[in-house]
């Protein structure tokens, strides 16, 4: 049985206050952000646990995906327009004990400019590769996805930055109708292909 004392109500919210910009700045500045680069391809990745979610993104070099889509008879407007963007290969899995939810409408990136702009969708590339003609599906990130336990996906998420620069990368996502953020910063594109 809780007692009250006079005044403790006073104390508790600004308590509760500072544990709670201790915890939001306690990872705000992306120091749970893990980054690793592959000894063998020199390429990088960065993996974040929290709240539920469980996201890697890998860089992507354009020859990959110039290579991939070649492969499957796409024209090459369809692969110049991924190519020629900041692609990360991105797996999101549910880690939670209950059902997770995200919105790629919902996430935002910011570049060099500081200027929060949106994913491109893809039902926006789905249009796109439509009015060329192209009817392909594979590749790029669901638009929006509801995971059981357990539960991940993959694909592409781009962003029309040039190949090097380095983006932060605002997710959200959503648990039993709880809505989490989190920014994923300094991610750097995969580099433009030597040339030669």
């Amino acid at each position: 049985m809780f007692t009250r004392r006079p005044g403790s109500q006073r104390l508790l919210l600004p308590t509760l206050l500072l544990a709670m910009i201790g915890a939001v700045s306690a990872s705000a500045d992306g120091s749970d952000v893990v980054p690793t680069r592959d000894p063998a391809t020199g390429l990088m990745s960065w993996k974040y646990e929290g709240d539920g979610l469980g996201i890697e993104l890998l860089q992507v070099p354009p020859d990959f995906i110039r290579a991939s889509y070649s492969a499957r008879d796409l024209p090459a407007a369809v692969s110049e327009a991924v190519a020629t963007r900041c692609v990360f290969g991105t797996i999101v899995r549910n880690i939670s004990d209950r059902q997770l939810q995200y919105r790629v409408a919902d996430w935002r990136y910011t570049a060099a400019d500081g200027i929060e702009k949106p994913i491109k969708t893809k039902s926006e590339w789905l249009e796109e590769w439509h009015g060329m003609g192209v009817r392909f599906s594979w590749s790029i990130l669901a638009d929006d996805s509801v995971f059981a336990v357990g539960d991940w996906i993959q694909g592409f998420t781009t962003m029309p930055e040039p190949h090097g620069s380095v983006v932060n990368l605002r997710v959200v996502w959503s648990i039993e109708g709880v809505r989490y953020e989190k920014w994923l910063p300094n991610l750097q594109c995969a580099p433009a292909p030597a040339a030669g």
